[in-house]
């Protein structure tokens, strides 16, 4: 709440980023006790029935908040998108602090200061190559390979220290276990494929075809819904069956088509039904994958493991956002340069200097997402410019549909790698009971007891 306060009192940028830093601390440890806490109080069959209601619950904050937020942008100041539910953040903190469970503290145990400071600044480092990237700095330049260079040290130290250490942030452990790593990795692929279509399906409802931001959100609605039904329906199935393998390739194979239908779409009708399919995809798999994390770990690991997968999913979302953000400013620059080598822009050459430089600002993609600016044009410049201005804005709004089409394939095609690990991933049997040494008992009696009737 205080980061979310303060970065409504934003005077410049970098205020912006520190407050939002502020408020990133908070949401990232909201994230992993949250979904911790689920893990404490139920055993892994019951808890899958909970954990796909906690994923219906992020459905419908996904319906809420591009609605809202898309109607604030069009009539509110930009500032009460970061205050609007600060007097709900009020009332949930005092929720947590009077309802949220507690448990007998454990003795204390050294923090792994040096690890957490290494994990930070190579995080840090990998997030600005993948942001920078293409956008402020070439792929090529020292800056970008200077980045990744610091990363990969930032790595090997990591590894170093966390093998030293005796209680350390990031157990090196949990990757001997190919559920967990096949789990973080598919989880990787899925936030790093949802966010980008998330993110640009906006660009192609507003840019291309014209919409507000309020119509806008309601066009991410079904998308929403359709994860709200499936992601309860399936924690019920998984709880019911203690199968959950079916639901992750089914749901990782209906986002892969969801994201191929979206590089071809051609019409808002085509945006609604391919958000609908995502939808559904979403809402099968991912109560999977938390679940199979927290299910191959004894209690003692439940946070640490549920920690780390909740950090590998959200730098997945943030490095395919950065990723994506660079593959759409380099095609679409080559698409503006094909369109305009076609014929298909104005030649501004044969203009007047003056009329030439004024259409030189409205060669700019993102002037698509301003509606009232589009709006205002008509009255901003001559007459006879005018049919010179439409060419303009159809060409841009060709140029920004071709290069939405590379973003959402290079989507599918990050996400059908999850796919491609998913098939690979080991089914254990959800235990009944929190405590794994009950669990093997209760098997070996099973087993002795089928041992006479094998024997008849």
């Amino acid at each position: 709440m205080v980061g979310s306060f303060l970065t409504g009192l934003s005077t410049d940028i970098f205020q912006m980023i520190i407050y939002r830093a502020i408020q990133g601390i908070g949401a990232g440890i909201l994230m992993s006790a949250t979904v911790t806490a689920v893990g404490d109080l139920f055993a892994p069959r019951e808890r899958a029935k909970w954990t796909g209601i906690m994923m219906s619950i992020f459905g419908f904050s996904s319906i809420l908040g591009p609605t809202l937020g898309g109607i604030m942008i069009d009539h509110m100041d930009w500032k009460w998108l970061f205050w609007i539910f600060l007097p709900l953040g009020i009332i949930a903190f005092f929720m947590i602090w009077f309802m949220f469970p507690k448990t007998a503290r454990n003795a204390s145990k050294s923090i792994d200061y040096w690890g957490s400071l290494v994990l930070s600044a190579t995080i840090v480092a990998l997030l600005l190559g993948f942001s920078w990237a293409g956008n402020k700095y070439a792929w090529d330049s020292v800056e970008i390979l200077g980045l990744f260079a610091a990363t990969l040290i930032g790595i090997i130290s990591l590894i170093v220290i966390e093998r030293k250490v005796g209680n350390p942030v990031l157990p090196l452990s949990l990757f001997k276990n190919s559920t967990i790593t096949i789990s973080i990795i598919v989880g990787f692929m899925i936030n790093a494929g949802m966010l980008g279509a998330m993110m640009y399906l906006p660009f192609f409802v507003q840019g291309v075809e014209g919409l507000t931001p309020t119509q806008s959100g309601f066009v991410n609605m079904p998308m929403s819904i359709a994860m709200i039904i499936l992601s309860t329906l399936a924690g019920r199935w998984i709880s019911k069956s203690g199968k959950y393998k079916r639901f992750a390739l089914i749901g990782l194979a209906a986002m892969i088509t969801s994201m191929i239908m979206m590089a071809y779409m051609d019409s808002v009708a085509f945006a609604v039904a391919s958000m609908t399919v995502f939808g559904i995809g979403l809402g099968l798999s991912m109560p999977v994958f938390t679940l199979t994390v927290q299910n191959a770990v004894p209690s003692s690991q439940l946070g640490v493991a549920t920690a780390t997968s909740t950090l590998f999913r959200n730098l997945g979302g943030t490095i395919g956002i950065a990723l994506f953000g660079s593959v759409m400013n380099s095609v679409m620059a080559s698409n503006m340069q094909k369109a305009t080598a076609s014929g298909a822009g104005v030649d501004l050459s044969k203009l007047d200097p003056q009329i030439a430089g004024q259409l030189t600002d409205l060669l700019d993609p993102k002037l698509l997402l301003n509606q009232p600016l589009l709006e205002k044009l008509p009255t901003m410049l001559p007459a006879e410019v005018q049919p010179l201005v439409t060419q303009m804005i159809d060409m841009l709004r060709s140029v920004l549909s071709q290069t939405l089409s590379t973003v959402f394939i290079i989507g599918a095609i990050l996400v059908a790698i999850g796919l491609v690990f998913a098939f690979f991933l080991k089914e254990i049997p959800l235990r009944t009971s929190n405590d794994s040494q009950v669990d093997q008992l209760e098997e070996e009696k099973v087993k002795k007891s089928k041992k006479p009737l094998l024997a008849k």
